[in-house]
């Protein structure tokens, strides 16, 4: 399948790109370099310019009360769920109509290389350039564990460029299925909706959908890689088959694979490929893991029912002197306790 973005690969982009690809081995980052840098520039001016813009106009009252910390993470969830629902109807699509790529087999899917795959790769990596850039900047918001999701994610999509795993590209992109719902969770309680209806359903479907794409749907091709790998770590390389000519009484060597193969070179995986490819996968592994054990905790505090002693503790309560010397007590109920509650302990913040 050829590259279907709408724009072309840029020529002196391309010869600039060569050394730097030269260097690292990564043959195909020339003809998706374009994509990598419209997809980075793209989220930075999202990040930047239209989420503060359009969150102004449309919440003004719940985006102008942030501070500038949470304002920022506002605006990260904003190219969050662009770029969630963006990068996961384009994996479909490739994955569905890919014909190459729907009938590799385990070579192909090691060293194979298809137009459409890389496409993916480039978008990928911009967004994740992307996401590295903002997360060491504000490493004391989002943390250590985003950092190294940031860093995995950034190194195993560029892999794909030599080509290595470009198969897999689409395939572990749909971890990101679960994402557009971990933002409305996230924003339901920045939109003072924290234990509605709404987030309950949404909350319903968050966690069914990061536990079938993250924990299901990924560790199952992560098993399927680690059984790639293995195979291609013993692989004997061998390009070509031998053919015998039965009327000149000689042999001719003939391509085993078509186009899909043709940056395969020697069809060898070093091992520092494959233990960097293989940490880093265990990495995103644990950390889906680790959200998803977070996320049930979280959403279950969102809805938790008041104790049968609710009534008898302690209630916080703040009294003021009102019109013609009335006493007025505010006591905190278990809507205040529920924001408090999505204020303290939000929602790791996945990209």
């Amino acid at each position: 399948m050829h590259d279907p973005f709408p724009i072309p690969p840029i020529p002196w982009l391309s010869r600039a790109i060569e050394p730097f690809a030269n260097r690292f081995n990564l043959p195909t980052l020339p003809y998706h370099i374009h994509e990598v840098l419209i997809s980075f520039l793209t989220y930075t001016f999202i990040n930047l310019v239209a989420a503060p813009q359009l969150s102004k106009r449309i919440f003004p009252r719940q985006y102008g009360k942030l501070s500038p910390k949470r304002k920022l993470n506002w605006d990260v969830h904003v190219v969050s769920l662009f770029q969630s629902c963006t990068i996961n109807a384009l994996a479909l699509y490739i994955m569905l109509w890919d014909e190459e790529r729907k009938a590799m087999d385990w070579k192909q899917r090691i060293w194979g290389y298809t137009g459409g795959a890389g496409m993916i790769q480039g978008l990928a990596t911009g967004y994740f350039l992307w996401d590295l850039m903002v997360t060491l900047q504000n490493v004391n918001l989002f943390g250590l564990g985003m950092l190294a999701h940031a860093v995995s994610a950034l190194v195993v999509f560029s892999f794909g460029f030599r080509p290595f795993v470009n198969y897999y590209g689409c395939t572990f992109i749909l971890y990101e299925l679960s994402s557009p719902f971990l933002n409305f969770h996230w924003f339901f309680d920045k939109l003072d909706m924290t234990g509605s209806r709404a987030q309950l359903y949404n909350g319903i479907m968050l966690l069914a959908t990061f536990f079938c794409c993250r924990l299901v749907w990924g560790t199952y091709q992560s098993a399927r890689v680690y059984q790639d790998m293995w195979a291609a770590i013993n692989h004997k390389p061998a390009a070509s088959d031998v053919h015998l000519d039965a009327v000149n009484g000689n042999s001719t060597t003939v391509p085993i694979y078509g186009d899909t193969m043709k940056f395969a070179g020697e069809e060898f995986v070093p091992l520092w490929l494959a233990f960097i490819y293989l940490g880093s996968n265990v990495v995103l592994n644990t950390l889906n893991f680790y959200w998803f054990a977070k996320m049930v905790e979280t959403v279950r505090k969102r809805f938790e029912p008041p104790k049968e002693d609710a009534r008898r503790e302690k209630a916080t309560a703040t009294i003021s002197a009102g019109a013609k010397g009335k006493v007025i007590i505010d006591v905190e109920g278990t809507e205040v306790r529920r924001r408090k509650v999505a204020e303290e302990e939000p929602v790791p913040p996945l990209a």
